[in-house]
């Protein structure tokens, strides 16, 4: 394993810190603005994102988001509870489950995540350059 120069540390250092002040930013910004945690938030993008014209199974959100599939499940109901989301039962098969988004939880997404592409348009610079420093 090669060595890690000091500049390495610290370009991973620049970079964690870079990261955690963007969701710092992102949680405060979630709370105030849409009462969401930054696990539903980044599942309502998820399904923006990746749920085509059946939605996104259950499976594929928990891969996603990178949670056990019964933790996927929760943060649906939650999101269900608000009616950002919605689930719908297979054409082909009725026993799996589609996810898809609503269009309050669209309109919801659209505004935070406005938010975040403009806080991450001001914060990449210093997370490209930590990043480019780890290349060499």
């Amino acid at each position: 394993m090669p060595q890690l120069l000091p500049e390495d540390y610290e370009a991973l250092a620049n970079f964690r810190y870079a990261m955690r002040k963007f969701l710092s930013f992102s949680k405060r910004a979630l709370a105030a603005e849409a009462r969401l945690t930054t696990e539903q938030y980044e599942a309502l993008l998820a399904l923006k994102a990746f749920a085509g014209s059946t939605g996104l199974s259950i499976s594929d959100l928990s891969e996603r988001l990178q949670v056990k599939h019964h933790s996927a499940v929760s943060l649906i109901d939650k999101l269900e509870e608000r009616h950002l989301a919605r689930r719908q039962p297979g054409v082909s098969d009725r026993r799996q489950v589609f996810v898809r988004l609503t269009p309050a939880g669209a309109r919801l997404l659209a505004r935070v995540a406005a938010l975040h592409r403009n806080e991450m348009r001001r914060r990449s610079p210093e997370m490209i350059e930590a990043l480019l420093r780890l290349r060499k």
